[in-house]
């Protein structure tokens, strides 16, 4: 479906209409529009025409909203009224196009940020809740080093390593795009409320479902295609066996994206989702370098043997860093290096305890203890 102008008040209160019409989800919708082209022509259609051709119950039920939807399309028009909100239909211009072109894209997207966000290139990064410290570690930093080549950050929100990859988006040009299970006003887990509000300011919260609506288990299977759609690859940091993280590796599979998996021990169960994925087929991940040459678009650089990870080149930066903390671009500068190489590098090094990221994205050098 193409994008359109952008939609009115009138409009958007039919494609709300739609969207909340029980029986209405992401596949028959798109079956309605196909047929009536738009909410507001299948609304005015005569009497007799819904009925012709759909199931009974789901032909009364757009016929006929009842109060409590009629009042969650008031509430919704209030919501989008409030500065740094938005509703896109799936034909406005602002809606995500790779996620257009999904086989069941949501009808409509609230969002709250940066709508500019939706239509970058992406990384998906998804791992355990319940990760390691090691494996949050590593969802940070390559979330902080891919977002500074320019790369969205996407993923969902949920405790452990999607929170971890949140957080380093945002140290990062790139930024990142939360994907919520629950309604754009619910933020679950409550221990990311301050996150949620980061990104509300410098990223892209995003929900397919009402207002209101709370964290049900059913929500969130469904909401990982969402995340898939975003990006053009979707890294597994860690992941046991029958992680919901492999859900999204499906879906990821089934839209044409790349999957990427971080290996760990083979002792832990959360390396158990990963090793499968690549004993599938997945992308090895060891280093920043193999998540930029999977990535589609002109933003990283590709990686050459002359631009390897090298002992001379962090002795290099570390000296630089002997000034004071430097952000990558500086230092991409001084070395005459691009600015992928070097977040490739810092982040080696970083994992390697020889500098640590500080606050909006630069970097120090550690030094050993007296």
């Amino acid at each position: 479906m193409q994008a359109t102008d952008p939609t009115t008040e009138a409009e958007l209160a039919c494609w709300l209409r739609l969207a909340g019409t029980p029986g209405v989800g992401p596949k028959t919708g798109p079956r309605l529009l196909e047929r009536w082209q738009t909410p507001a022509a299948l609304f005015a259609a005569g009497p007799g025409a819904l009925e012709a051709g759909l199931p009974p119950a789901l032909a009364r039920a757009l016929r006929t909203p009842d109060a409590a939807l009629l009042q969650a399309v008031d509430a919704a028009l209030a919501w989008r009224a409030e500065p740094g909100n938005a509703i896109l239909p799936l034909t406005d211009p602002a809606y995500p196009p790779q996620l257009r072109a999904i086989a069941d894209p949501p009808l409509l997207l609230y969002a709250k940020g940066r709508l500019d966000l939706l239509a970058r290139p992406g990384l998906a990064i998804v791992g355990s809740r319940n990760a390691s410290v090691q494996g949050m570690r590593n969802a940070r930093a390559f979330g902080a080093a891919v977002s500074g080549c320019g790369f969205t950050i996407v993923s969902g929100m949920a405790a452990g390593i999607d929170g971890a990859a949140h957080e380093g988006g945002l140290e990062g040009a790139g930024s990142t795009v939360a994907v919520l299970g629950t309604g754009i006003d619910r933020i679950y887990p409550a221990r990311h409320r301050e996150l949620a509000r980061q990104i509300a300011e410098d990223g892209c919260l995003l929900s397919e479902y009402p207002l209101g609506t709370p964290a049900n288990s059913s929500n969130f299977p469904r909401r990982n295609r969402i995340i898939s759609g975003l990006s053009g690859a979707v890294l597994v940091v860690e992941a046991a066996a029958a992680s919901g993280s492999l859900i999204t590796a499906q879906f990821a599979l089934d839209q044409g994206r790349d999957v990427l998996a971080m290996p760990g021990s083979i002792h832990s169960t959360l390396s158990k989702g990963c090793h499968a994925l690549i004993k599938q087929g997945a992308q090895l991940v060891e280093s920043v370098g193999d998540v930029l040459a999977c990535l589609p678009g002109q933003l990283s650089v590709p990686i050459t043997p002359q631009r390897s990870l090298t002992s001379d080149m962090h002795t290099r930066l570390l000296l630089l860093l002997e000034g004071g903390a430097c952000d990558p671009y500086a230092l991409a500068e001084r070395t005459g290096s691009t600015p992928a190489f070097v977040a490739t590098q810092l982040l080696s090094m970083e994992l390697d305890g020889l500098v640590e990221r500080l606050p909006g994205g630069t970097f120090q050098r550690v030094f050993p203890a007296p």
